[in-house]
């Protein structure tokens, strides 16, 4: 089983994930090397890499101990979604994602996750629990909060073409309820993608 746990910026996810496993798969650490963005190939190409290595992580993780949690999905195509969706990034980002993302889950290089664990406090919440952890900067946090609400809808929409395959809590019990047999979904079902895209409000 793969287990990704979701959410907005300081919501909590690598403090579940801590308590939760002995080991599980990190989010993205930035290292200051991104693409800004300038060559649109090149964007598309690393954040497909950087996703496809998590998902590399997450399936050794599962065949060592069974089951892979990841500290944020490991397709972590709504980001650029997100980002359109806020006006933050061209909707184009986004289309250039999901064509890489597509061929990479038709190669088996990447694909969904058995269950998604979400965890959307509000923003006030967000900002107490940011001031609450001096040991991350996390510079990025406002962008990240003004996220808070398209990533709602990405995995509401998820959920709705595959209704319990999200959790919308982290449970207290760490994987102990969680059954993902019921809601697991084809990892690699590349007309489930082409579905929530379609299922998404259209960006403009």
């Amino acid at each position: 089983m793969i287990v990704a746990v979701e959410g907005p910026s300081a919501a909590g996810k690598t403090t579940w994930c801590r308590a939760a496993a002995v080991e599980f798969v990190a989010e993205y650490t930035p290292t200051a090397a991104e693409p800004d963005g300038g060559e649109a190939a090149c964007q598309v190409l690393y954040w497909t890499d950087v996703d496809t290595a998590r998902w590399s992580q997450a399936l050794d993780l599962e065949a060592r101990r069974g089951v892979g949690i990841c500290d944020t999905d490991p397709m972590k195509l709504h980001y650029s979604w997100c980002l359109a969706r806020v006006s933050a990034a061209p909707a184009s980002r986004f289309a250039d994602e999901l064509a890489s993302v597509r061929e990479a889950m038709s190669q088996h290089q990447l694909g969904f996750a058995d269950v998604v664990l979400m965890t959307v406090p509000d923003e006030a919440i967000l900002r107490l629990q940011k001031t609450g952890d001096p040991t991350r900067s996390r510079r990025s946090f406002e962008l990240h909060a003004g996220l808070r609400e398209p990533l709602i809808e990405w995995y509401k929409c998820l959920d709705r073409l595959k209704p319990g395959h999200v959790v919308w809590e982290l449970p207290d019990d760490g994987i102990n309820s969680i059954d993902a047999s019921a809601t697991r979904v084809d990892r690699y079902d590349v007309r489930l993608l082409d579905a929530l895209v379609g299922e998404l409000p259209r960006l403009q």
